[in-house]
């Protein structure tokens, strides 16, 4: 604990659904939410004038459309959001050596350690001087917590939401944390207060009165004793400028459950190519291949498998993904599948690039070998897995166009796989609701909706007034996806979308 505020937290506003905003003009001011739009899609961020109407993130966004029928339901554009990320910590960066993102709209810096603050005035003022930089670099807002602890700061960094500035003096600690909820403190998530609350503790000053030996009673010894000291608003825990990654994955949710397994086996297939590609945007490799099913009674099943050595070979984390969910049983259907890779380093042992080829061919050589001893034909409970093996690998690319979308066959080795998706179907995914385009009469404009062979367009930018409203065909020869404009004249954020 510091015996000045110099350790900041920084939080952005709502922000997804302002990047959104501000890009948007005809959006400003109205509840906007972003997530994904399919009947299990999730709520990512809500605007705060969505958030009057009782919507939050991780909320189902089915019931967020009840809640808000008339807000703005939008796709996220992550590569949008991820380049005015990299504007804030790099404003963040100048603060200070020691940054410690936690996400893309939020971080930890150590003032002290950047030489901008060492009591309470220079920390106000740095925090003040960031926010204004924020709103001028990024036309985003963000909230400012000050403290002499990373807990504390990201406490008042709550308090000061939206927009604004709350620094916490060293010293009052226990009387600003004493009648809050037990949920405040860091790690106290809906199980353990309900937990405390049966046993009577429902604020901090309860967890201080009940005692360190109380504590470790209830909840053991290392939850305990942190909790402890915690309530009484000590925490060592210094600013970290590196968070090495533990492991890379990717999952998706789909609208109708999955039966097919040749479809399931696609869509492992796909992940593990998308997998891959952040693997290796990372700059890591890995050891350990992680599949995650989560089956259509909401059980969720994880099987692993590691490698000899670390890899970034889409063909080696492919096949093992494949492997692995021939030991799941997806009877039933399949609501949720994921791939992930852990164990990572910063280095590929060279060997296992031809790892899946070799246990191909392996493989191969096995079934020519059962098929020539039994008179040429397939090895017993062998040939749906032959012929998964086939269609995988011509199909795999356009498997996951429309996950979700098509309705599925019996479950079984006979089983038809979904019907391909039509023409129209295929360009009406092009244009996800809330993403960029332009248009060679119109110019710059964003996607408001498309269905039934159409798509409607709002014609404006982030520095113009609010757009009229175009429908199209979408196969409009004279429309395309675009990059995004830069919120602020002069700004960087054009990435893709």
């Amino acid at each position: 604990m510091r015996a000045a505020p110099t350790i900041l937290h920084l939080d952005m506003d709502a922000f997804f659904a302002a990047a959104e905003q501000a890009s948007k003009p005809s959006l400003r001011g109205k509840p906007v939410v972003v997530g994904g739009l399919g009947p299990r899609g999730v709520v990512a961020t809500a605007s705060y004038e969505a958030r009057r109407f009782g919507v939050h993130s991780a909320m189902p966004m089915a019931q967020a459309r009840r809640l808000a029928p008339n807000a703005a339901y939008l796709v996220p554009r992550f590569a949008f959001y991820r380049a005015i990320s990299g504007q804030v910590m790099e404003l963040l960066g100048r603060l200070s050596p020691l940054v410690e993102p936690l996400s893309l709209d939020e971080a930890f810096v150590d003032l002290e350690a950047g030489g901008v603050a060492e009591d309470s005035a220079s920390a106000r003022a740095a925090g003040e001087q960031l926010r204004r930089d924020i709103l001028a670099v990024t036309g985003l807002t963000g909230s400012v917590g000050l403290a002499g602890s990373k807990m504390l700061a990201k406490i008042a960094s709550e308090e000061a939401k939206p927009d604004g500035l709350v620094l916490i003096e060293p010293g009052t600690e226990r009387e600003l944390l004493g009648p809050r909820s037990v949920r405040i403190i860091p790690g106290i998530g809906p199980a353990t207060g309900e937990h405390l609350r049966r046993a009577g503790i429902v604020t901090v000053t309860d967890v201080v009165e009940a005692g360190e030996d109380e504590l470790v009673r209830l909840l053991g010894r290392a939850h305990g004793a942190s909790l402890y000291r915690m309530a009484l608003g000590h925490d060592d825990r210094p600013v970290v400028a590196e968070r090495d990654a533990k492991s890379v994955s990717v999952e998706d949710t789909f609208d109708v459950d999955l039966h097919d397994r040749l479809r399931i086996r696609l869509e492992v297939e796909r992940l593990a190519e998308r997998c891959v590609a952040r693997l290796r945007g990372s700059g890591h490799s890995g050891r350990t291949i992680v599949l995650k099913v989560r089956r259509y009674d909401f059980s969720t099943l994880t099987r692993s498998e590691t490698l000899r050595g670390p890899t970034d070979d889409p063909m080696v984390v492919r096949e093992a993904a494949a492997r692995l969910l021939e030991l799941v049983d997806t009877t039933g259907g399949v609501r949720l599948l994921g791939v992930g890779v852990s164990g990572l380093a910063d280095y590929t042992q060279e060997d296992l690039f031809a790892q899946a080829e070799a246990e191909a061919e392996a493989r191969e050589a096995e079934l020519g070998d059962e098929g020539e001893g039994r008179g040429g034909g397939p090895a017993a409970g062998s040939s749906a897995g032959g012929e998964e093996r086939v269609a995988g690998a011509g199909a795999g690319a356009g498997a996951g166009a429309g996950a979700g979308a098509g309705a599925e066959g019996d479950a079984g080795a006979g089983a038809v796989p979904a019907a391909p998706p039509t023409a129209t179907e295929t360009a009406e995914r092009r244009w996800a609701a809330g993403h960029d385009v332009r248009h060679a009469v119109y110019g710059a404009g964003w996607v408001q909706g498309s269905g039934v062979g159409r798509v409607t367009v709002r014609f404006e930018e982030p520095t113009s007034a609010p757009g009229r409203v175009r429908t199209f065909p979408v196969d409009d020869p004279d429309l395309e996806p675009s990059e995004p404009l830069p919120l602020v004249p002069g700004g960087a954020t054009g990435a893709a979308a």
